[in-house]
């Protein structure tokens, strides 16, 4: 068969476009974050020629493409040219958000990664762990493993210890004081399928020497995930320091509008595992994409994937803002008698703000006309133990009235929630005990409001704790959106 006639041609044609794009990516990896962030891989040249102009990424609601002939349906669902072929394993609305987020997770270092998004970011842990924790056909009967903080989100922690080691018999191993790295070691041995971490960890601030973790799974053949939900790109990027797989609950800080719910999985290339097909540690990412994604049909859908790449536009100057507030919101915290403790990393007296410190950096502040160095950002997420107890906690919560109650971070609007009877409450009393979650800790995601108008509702809502102030009470309940509606099960 001729290179100009069936399957033949429509492969070497990919091949010129796959090199174009590999050229596209290069550019892209030259500019700074806020332009990676605006643009991504979307070119002028690709909005001339295949999107009637537009300078905005166009939401492709179509579920599925169309081909020219069977030569070319042959080569794209065998994967040999690139394809759209259904919108459960790709859509080009996912193509522009996922190469946006694998630039930024990757900047500033000459390394490649790729992305695939998931429907929530669950969805992402799954998809992350769950090729790793596959039976050895070699051997089916070997134990399988995996090592993970204890200080992770509580979603995080279910699906470790109920889904994977009570329902499929895989052993958790928790490490509960991150920064002894005699326990990392300790947990790992040959039969370890990954390493996973969480930090900033939700609600606690738990922080780990992430370099050194990472040399210790490395030095055993173990690969490192990492969910960088609450630091995001803007302030840490562990592929950029060695680490194998990144997460990110899209949902959270990188959108920060509430308006969908999405996931992600970024993998550096050529990642290290014992136990890893070839294919797999080549390209992660896009091995998740075209086998197991496409069978389980977890994948984000158009409509969220552009409105999250719109979000993700403004990402620097928005940690910034939040993470400023933040700062200022702890410090209010630490000085109001009714807190006996404040969990910031912001905080020169955290036990683990000098590590932080070294980690956690606002990106290109350095380039900065208002920075001109690098400066120190510790995020939006903090938590606050309320003194006298759950009660005195819950009285302080249940005053607030500009701060939303409700189970969500990274807002826009500043969120508060109790962990122990909300993200945390099914991990039970020793799981939180373990994790270092008391029934009287508030957490607090700060937003985008002034400030002053944050530290004046807390400082009114600890104040009603005494009755120093009145609390409003609701003049009605309306569920489901019309009084006398059927109460809906509460959901995570």
């Amino acid at each position: 068969m001729s290179a100009n006639s069936g399957v033949d041609r429509y492969v070497a044609a990919a091949r010129e476009t796959m090199a174009r794009r590999q050229a596209d990516w290069k550019q892209m990896k030259r500019a700074r974050f806020d332009t990676c962030a605006v643009h991504g891989l979307y070119t002028m040249g690709e909005a001339l020629n295949s999107n009637q102009g537009s300078i905005i990424e166009p939401i492709y609601m179509s579920t599925s493409q169309a081909y020219r002939d069977s030569d070319e349906m042959e080569a794209a669902l065998s994967y040999q040219i690139p394809t759209w072929c259904y919108s459960r394993i790709a859509n080009p609305s996912m193509y522009y958000f996922e190469n946006t987020l694998a630039l930024l997770e990757t900047y500033g270092a000459e390394i490649e990664a790729s992305c695939v998004a998931t429907s929530s970011g669950m969805s992402a842990i799954l998809a992350a762990t769950d090729s790793f924790l596959a039976v050895d056909p070699g051997d089916p009967a070997a134990p399988r493993n995996f090592v993970s903080t204890c200080q992770v989100y509580g979603g995080t922690f279910q699906q470790f210890s109920a889904r994977r080691a009570q329902e499929q018999g895989i052993d958790c191993r928790w490490v509960i004081d991150s920064n002894n790295m005699d326990e990392w070691e300790s947990k790992i041995d040959r039969n370890t399928r990954f390493v996973y971490g969480e930090l900033p960890s939700n609600p606690g601030q738990a922080f780990f020497d992430l370099k050194k973790v990472i040399d210790i799974a490395h030095s055993h053949g173990v690969p490192v995930i990492i969910d960088n939900t609450v630091g995001t790109p803007a302030l840490m990027r562990p592929l950029t320091l060695g680490a194998d797989v990144v997460i990110q609950s899209v949902t959270k800080t990188l959108t920060s509008s509430g308006m969908g719910i999405a996931g992600a999985v970024i993998a550096r290339k050529n990642l290290v595992s014992n136990f890893a097909s070839d294919e797999m540690k080549a390209d992660y990412a896009m091995y998740l994409k075209a086998l197991p994604n496409r069978d389980f049909g977890q994948n984000l859908s158009p409509m969220n994937a552009i409105l999250s790449l719109s979000e993700m536009r403004t990402l620097r100057s928005k940690v910034d803002l939040f993470s400023r507030n933040t700062q200022q919101v702890a410090e209010f915290l630490q000085g109001n008698a009714m807190v006996s403790e404040v969990g910031y990393l912001g905080l020169e007296s955290h036990p683990l703000h000098e590590l932080a410190s070294r980690y956690l950096y606002l990106v290109d502040s350095e380039h900065d006309a208002q920075y001109g160095q690098k400066v120190n950002r510790y995020g939006h997420l903090l938590s606050f133990n309320v003194s006298g107890g759950v009660d005195n906690a819950r009285r302080a919560f249940d005053a607030l009235q500009r701060i939303w109650r409700a189970t969500d971070l990274g807002r826009i609007k500043s969120v508060a929630t109790i962990p122990a009877i909300s993200t945390h409450s099914q991990q039970g009393e020793e799981g939180r005990q373990m994790a270092a979650i008391p029934g009287n800790m508030i957490r607090l995601c700060v937003g985008g409001e002034h400030v002053d108008d944050v530290i004046a509702d807390l400082e009114q809502a600890l104040d009603a704790v005494h009755g120093k102030v009145s609390v409003p009470v609701p003049s009605e309940f309306s569920y489901g959106g019309a009084s006398g509606s059927t109460l809906a099960q509460p959901g995570e």
